[in-house]
């Protein structure tokens, strides 16, 4: 399963694996959306083997397993707190530019 999931992270520039309600998961998706960025979202809670990727995604070192946030088909680990400091640093929006998720 857990090449699976890698193979769904890679189907587009990013990928996040969220609850429809966790409200981290809200959060971190808002935040791409207000970029710009229009990520492939998959919703463990609303898809029929969203346990068996939750599963996967911890044993990639996911924890807690959502919001798992896949950038250039890389796992930004412990999503929110990197992903938002990564914001907060600068440093997101060209990480964006680079594997295409954003041009402006």
């Amino acid at each position: 399963m857990e090449k699976q999931v890698m193979k769904l992270a890679s189907q587009k520039a990013v990928v996040i694996f969220s609850k429809s309600s966790c409200c981290m998961s809200h959060t971190i998706k808002s935040l791409f959306y207000d970029l710009g960025v229009s990520p492939a979202i998959y919703e463990l809670d609303e898809i029929a083997n969203g346990r068996e990727i939750e599963r996967a995604l911890q044993k990639l070192g996911c924890n807690p397993s959502v919001p798992a946030v896949f950038i250039g088909g890389q796992l930004i680990h412990n999503s929110t707190s990197t992903v938002m400091s990564l914001h907060l640093s600068g440093s997101l929006i060209p990480m964006l530019k680079r594997v295409g998720a954003i041009w402006l």
